[in-house]
């Protein structure tokens, strides 16, 4: 029973805590591709970072007439590349589309006068900043507390950083081991093994099997690394006899067990659809669930996080986390993170999975876009809490805000630290 003067008595009262609460409560945003400012260049900021993000490269496109080449863009500087961008998507059409529109909500939240739509003034208001001001203020602003970041021991810029700089010294920055290329190039992930000193082999024998698990658990204690992490294809099959497959059983879910961290798999990748495009040339496909179906029970005791890129794959997800208590579903990734799609997943992820969930990832891979992502993501996901709420209030049932915070806080927080077995830090 709850006392009567603690219970919120009127749903407007509600919707207004909820919203409240939703804008202001720290988060943890458990994966995205930025840096602390121990890593340098790595950390992408600033305004020409954020126009030359690939989805506004994707989007400029669609008004480009065919006078206007994808080589000449590659061969202009990141300034030219910027200002193309912004007179296609911001002077002659309207920044309507969600990426476009974050841009202005960034401009916004960091104080800058949007009405004026002078470029130029917006780069000199940042132009004395340091790396370290702007995280602090990005995350000052996002009310971001936390922050995994995706770390690959093979790109040779960011391995420097771990092994001859420190590596990672900020607090509200957390390591993810990044595996993509051990498992999706695999003769590439052999030379560059073979570079670092392990006795690796093209052909899987049981030194290389020792070998890459040396090199997995090396790198997890280095890091620190709270879950290993790859993006896959949609053709990803599981079980298969192939290569993936070994890889997974012989060697990452036993490593991830030694250390009992999660595995996290985001899933539906189709590279390079128009490689013209570069990195903005990457599609979204159809996935096989029963792949993670098939990990889920063949390894009831190792903790899966997963995303899928298809809208189309999301609901059978989320019916599947019912049935599984090791998987943990996250986000809405990449295609997904528009408004629509969020509120359309994160309503039959509460209706089936309740707060057993974690709603939302930025995947930001520009620092200033933890403002955008999560500010829009945050008034959909309490917004949907809300009406939740407003059902329960229909039948008899009112919450106080102590329920509220901690429902939101469990969204927002706990849910992945307390997947991953820690405490929350505070």
């Amino acid at each position: 029973m709850i006392k009567e003067d603690l219970a919120i008595e009127s749903i407007s009262t509600m919707k207004e805590t909820v919203e409240r609460l939703a804008m202001t409560m720290p988060v943890t945003d458990m994966h995205t591709h930025l840096f602390s400012a121990d890593f340098g260049n790595l950390l992408l900021w600033g305004i020409d970072e954020l126009l030359i993000y690939h989805y506004l490269i994707s989007e400029s496109f669609r008004w480009s007439d065919d006078q206007e080449s994808y080589e000449a863009f590659w061969a202009m500087s990141k300034r030219e590349q910027a200002d193309w961008i912004w007179n296609k998507l911001f002077i002659e059409h309207s920044p309507i589309s969600e990426a476009a529109n974050g841009f202005i909500t960034i401009l916004h939240r960091l104080g800058l006068d949007v009405s004026s739509r002078n470029l130029n003034d917006y780069r000199e208001a940042l132009a004395n900043r340091t790396t370290a001001q702007q995280v602090d203020e990005v995350l000052r602003i996002s009310n971001v507390k936390h922050v995994l970041m995706t770390n690959d021991p093979f790109d040779p810029e960011e391995r420097d950083v771990w092994l001859n700089r420190g590596g990672n010294k900020d607090s509200r920055f957390w390591a993810a081991l990044r595996v993509d290329t051990l498992l999706n190039d695999w003769p590439n992930a052999v030379v560059q093994l073979q570079s670092l000193g392990y006795d690796a082999a093209e052909q899987w024998t049981e030194r290389t099997k020792v070998e890459v698990r040396r090199f997995l658990s090396e790198w997890i204690v280095r890091m620190d690394a709270l879950y290993l992490a790859v993006s896959m294809p949609g053709d990803f099959v599981y079980p298969a006899e192939d290569h993936r497959t070994r890889m997974i059983d012989e060697a990452m879910v036993p490593v991830c067990q030694e250390h009992g961290i999660p595995f996290a798999l985001m899933i539906g990748v189709r590279r390079r659809v128009n490689p013209e495009l570069r990195l903005a040339g990457d599609m979204s496909m159809d996935s096989d669930v029963t792949a993670v179906e098939a990990l889920c029970r063949n390894y009831p005791t190792q903790k899966f996080l997963i995303t899928m890129l298809a809208r189309s794959n999301q609901h059978e997800l989320t019916v599947l986390a019912r049935k599984f208590r090791n998987l943990m579903v996250f986000g809405c990734w990449w295609f997904l993170h528009i408004e629509s799609m969020v509120e359309e997943m994160t309503k039959f992820r509460l209706e089936l999975l309740g707060t057993s969930v974690i709603p939302q990832h930025s995947d930001c891979r520009v620092f200033e876009q933890l403002i955008y992502k999560w500010e829009h993501s945050r008034r959909i996901i309490g917004q949907v809490l809300a009406s939740k709420y407003e059902r329960l209030y229909n039948s008899g049932w009112k919450v106080t805000e102590e329920e509220i915070k901690r429902d939101l806080d469990d969204l927002f927080n706990r849910n992945f630290w307390r997947f991953l077995g820690k405490e929350q830090p505070q």
